[in-house]
This record gives C-alpha cells, sequence and structure tokens, in this order.
C-alpha cells in the first residue's frame, strides 16, 4: 500500500502531461476541422517525406559524431581519480545550465559569414567560407547541445566496471583492441543504447536548431509540426497526424535499439 501511495504523484502526473496529451494528438489526427473521423491527415503527411527522411538522417549523423567523441571520452575520464572525474564531469554539464537558446545563438555567432571563426580565418587569408544555414552547421548545434546526453549515460556504465576483468583478459593474452572489442564495448552496451536514444529523440524532432543555425533552409520534421499548430499555415490536425508519424518512427528505432542491444548481450554470454 505504501509503494502504491508513493508512485500516486508519478501516476498523476503522467495522466496530466503524457497520456491526455497523447490522446488530444490522437483525437485530431483522426478527425477534420468539422469534427469528422478520417484518415486524410495521415495521406496529406505522406507529403512531407523527404522532410522526415532528412531529419531521420541528420539525427542519425548527429547521433554518430556524438558516440564516436564522447565514448572515447568516457573511458578516458572513468580512468582518472573519483575527484578528477567529478571535475571532469562539472565542465561537461556547465554549459548544460545555459539556456538552450543562448547556446545555439552563441553558435551563430561564431558560424556567420562575419562570424569570429571567419575573422580568424581571416588573419591567414582564407575565406570567408559559408557555415551559417548549412546541414553542417545544423548537425553541429545537435552535436553540441546533446553530447552530454550521449556521454554521461556511457560513463556512468564504465566507471563501475570491475578492473579485474580488464586484467584478467590481460593475462590471458588479450589486447587492448581485442579487449576493448571483447570486453569493454559489450559490458557498456546498455550505456550506449541509452545514450543513443537520448540523443537521437531530440535531434530527430528538434526545431530550433534547424531554424537559428539553418536559416530555414533546411526544415526539419520538427519545423513542420511547429509550423501547423503556431505557423500561418495553421492545421493542428495535420500537425497532430504527422507527430503521430514521427512519435511511430522514435518508437520504431528505439524498438530496432532494443534489440540490438539484446542481440549483442547473448552473443557476449556465449563469448
Amino acid at each position: 500500500m505504501k509503494t502504491k501511495a508513493a508512485a500516486t504523484p508519478y501516476l498523476l502526473w503522467s495522466v496530466l502531461f503524457i497520456v491526455i496529451p497523447f490522446a488530444l494528438v490522437a483525437v485530431f489526427a483522426l478527425h477534420d476541422a468539422d469534427g469528422n473521423f478520417t484518415l486524410r491527415n495521415f495521406v496529406d503527411s505522406v507529403g512531407y517525406a523527404p522532410v522526415i527522411f532528412n531529419s531521420i538522417w541528420l539525427a542519425m549523423i548527429a547521433t554518430a559524431i556524438c558516440l564516436v567523441v564522447a565514448y572515447p571520452l568516457a573511458y578516458i575520464i572513468s580512468r582518472y581519480a573519483p575527484r578528477r572525474q567529478g571535475t571532469m564531469i562539472m565542465l561537461i554539464v556547465l554549459p548544460m545550465w545555459i539556456n538552450f537558446l543562448l547556446r545555439t545563438y552563441a553558435w551563430m555567432t561564431l558560424l556567420e559569414n562575419n562570424g569570429l571563426l571567419n575573422q580568424f580565418f581571416g588573419f591567414f587569408g582564407l575565406g570567408p567560407f559559408s557555415m551559417i544555414n548549412t546541414e553542417g552547421a545544423v548537425v553541429l548545434g545537435m552535436v553540441y547541445n546533446y553530447l552530454p546526453f550521449m556521454l554521461l549515460p556511457i560513463y556512468s556504465v564504465i566507471v563501475k566496471f570491475d578492473n579485474s576483468l580488464l586484467e584478467a583478459a590481460g593475462d590471458l593474452g588479450a589486447g587492448p583492441l581485442y579487449v576493448m572489442r571483447r570486453v569493454i564495448i559489450p559490458l557498456s552496451l546498455p550505456g550506449i543504447t541509452t545514450g543513443i536514444t537520448m540523443v537521437f529523440v531530440p535531434s530527430v524532432s528538434t526545431f530550433v536548431i534547424s531554424r537559428m543555425l539553418g536559416g530555414g533552409s533546411f526544415m526539419l520534421i520538427g519545423d513542420i509540426i511547429e509550423m501547423e499548430f503556431l505557423g500561418n499555415a495553421y492545421n493542428p490536425y495535420l500537425g497532430s497526424a504527422i507527430s503521430m508519424v514521427l512519435m511511430a518512427i522514435i518508437l520504431v528505432c528505439m524498438a530496432l535499439t532494443d534489440i540490438f542491444r539484446d542481440t549483442e548481450e547473448k552473443e557476449g554470454l556465449l563469448l
């Protein structure tokens, strides 16, 4: 009884901010402006397939870059003394205390045609380079803002490793690369899959980064949904349908990630 009572606030929160909003989105997606049941909204959402695929592609690139950067960094931090680990993690988390919009505005100042980077390159007779309003700038914004979401889950798993396992692998003749591939990476898969989910989901649905660093030239699915609800093309019914499609895509990607993790864990047990 005490456990159920303790879970009541969470259940109320879930109902108010998850179940009810989801139900409203589903109702809007399945009805037209006259309140009639229709699937037309989902049919119309097919027209945004190129934007959806581009959003998934850019989110996958950003997620892959975050993984490549965060994994070795998390491993290196985990090898430090506990006090230095805390300092390093604080330095990584510290930028997240700054407002999301301010961090993105800072990159606009750096990347614009007369920005700090082009001024720096100008001293060497280079440029100006067109860095703002490009897909690369959008991916860079995703990586910068969501990198800690990849690093922290991986670090939290690696730091708990039993060093005797690594020492045993070395005593049995395994080289550093083999230990990394057969011991460290399989044991850190829970952190990797969590990090992938935490980076991919906000990346594929973002609209602030693409608007500010892409200049509206590279619209993502989040921009389309925001326009349907708040823009001139006001159509919350179509926006709800696109939101449902995006939600389905995210759930499929998360399911594939879980399947991959389970497969790798089984293979690790067999090895």
